[in-house]
């Protein structure tokens, strides 16, 4: 039986074409197979008995026997079988090309389709299609080598990065002191540690114990940290519970100088003594402050009478300093001393007057004082009496006048201590301008 020799051109074109690209490293074109079935007769024959035999390199190898009709229908049949195969081998390049399953399943059965080529009941170009078996079996290894070193590289990347979420979580268990988002950190590593796939179950095993301990670590340090602010707050409550009732003990206190300045004192040892649990704390504190109002409070009021009081005093001082400006000592030296030591007198009795007006007061007042005595100077200058005698009724005046002021010191009656000895200084000044003039004779 004759056949034709040449290969169908657009068939293995196409054959070429779909087997050149890949992305398993290997950049040779797969060989070219024809389809059979374009024209089995090239590859094959059906002898006068029925035998059916393919041509290979070796010689022809009977693959069955053809009793049921026209050669060529046998012929044609064989030679589909032959297309099949051609096309379980494209469809395995394609897995190869496009990473459709595991190269090592594609491998496996590349592998079986090459063992199987030899005794195969098909008719084709059975060296063409060894040819691209073999090629198909290259490059399912290179896939296999190369899905492997992905898988190591993989199984790296997973291991390194699980090496870093535990190196994290052992700084946050050393480390943080921001015990709230450090924990939400480790709550996140642990969900980025469930996503991580692809290492290997000792290594993973031997990691997720030191993540674990590291997660224990810190649990057992914030513990620590806040019953150890749970015992210091104990202590502040205990502290401000004090500082309160102090408070409240002293929001009667007419000591307005000395509890005023224990009130700063004790806000603050409030600052001091740290927080409470915030209930208590809040509570403690409007009792604190509640204490420290009624205090103040009452101590307004109180200034504020005092403030009435002193500002009368000093409208009653001030008709005082009219009535003693009014003084003149050029009529009647005496009778102008003895009114001013009456103006002197009501002006003690009077009392205290606001801060800022004592200076102008006393100040008047002293003018008044000034001007009787220059004029009592200016007379003695004048008149010119018994100067030794003068001077010893002057050192009797305040002989007399001290002692009535060390009398009354020591019954504790400063005010009429403070004017006999007023009195007393007055007339030693006296005593001193007579002891002058008789010096100065």
């Amino acid at each position: 039986m004759t056949h034709q020799d040449t290969t169908p051109e657009p068939v293995a074109k196409k054959a070429t074409e779909d087997s050149t690209t890949g992305t398993t490293g290997s950049t040779t074109a797969a060989p070219a197979v024809p389809t059979a079935s374009s024209d089995p007769t090239k590859w094959g024959r059906v002898d006068d008995d029925g035998t059916v035999y393919v041509r290979t390199a070796d010689g022809e190898r009977a693959i069955g026997s053809w009793q049921a009709g026209d050669a060529a229908e046998g012929l044609a049949l064989y030679a589909r079988k032959f297309d099949d195969l051609l096309t379980e081998v494209e469809l395995l390049e394609t897995r190869l090309r496009t990473h459709a399953g595991d190269p090592k399943h594609t491998l496996t059965n590349a592998k079986h389709l090459h063992e199987s080529l030899a005794d195969a009941h098909v008719i084709g170009d059975l060296a063409a299609l060894n040819a691209r078996i073999e090629h198909l079996l290259e490059r399912a290894e290179q896939a296999v080598e190369g899905a492997k070193h992905e898988k190591e590289q993989a199984r790296a990347d997973a291991i390194a990065r699980k090496e870093a979420l535990v190196a994290e979580a052992e700084e946050i268990a050393a480390e943080a002191t921001h015990w709230k988002s450090a924990g939400d950190r480790l709550r996140q590593i642990l969900e980025e540690w469930k996503k991580v796939r692809g290492v290997d179950r000792k290594t993973d095993e031997q990691l997720w114990r030191r993540f674990s301990k590291a997660r224990d670590a810190f649990s057992r340090r914030r513990g620590s940290h806040f019953a150890e602010l749970d015992r210091q707050r104990a202590a502040s409550k205990a502290r401000k519970q004090e500082l309160v009732e102090e408070a409240e003990a002293l929001t009667e206190s007419s000591d307005w100088g000395d509890t005023a300045n224990r009130y700063k004192q004790l806000m603050a040892e409030w600052k001091a003594a740290g927080r409470a649990p915030k209930d208590s704390d809040e509570a403690l504190w409007q009792r604190f402050r509640a204490a420290q109002d009624r205090f103040f409070s009452r101590r307004s009021e109180a200034f504020s009478e005092r403030d009435a009081e002193f500002a009368e005093n000093a409208k009653l001082k001030e008709e005082l300093l009219v009535e003693a400006e009014q003084i003149d000592a050029s009529a009647d030296l005496k009778a102008a001393q003895a009114h001013l030591h009456r103006i002197q007198e009501r002006w003690d009795e009077i009392g205290k007057v606001p801060r800022e007006r004592m200076r102008e007061l006393e100040g008047r007042l002293r003018a008044v004082g000034d001007k009787i005595r220059s004029a009592a100077d200016a007379q003695w200058r004048r008149t010119d009496p018994e100067a030794q005698a003068r001077v010893d009724q002057f050192r009797e005046r305040v002989e007399q006048f001290e002692a009535q002021a060390e009398k009354a010191r020591a019954a504790g009656d400063e005010r009429r201590a403070k004017k006999a000895q007023e009195q007393a200084d007055q007339w030693r000044e006296w005593l001193s301008a007579a002891e002058q003039a008789i010096a100065s004779r």
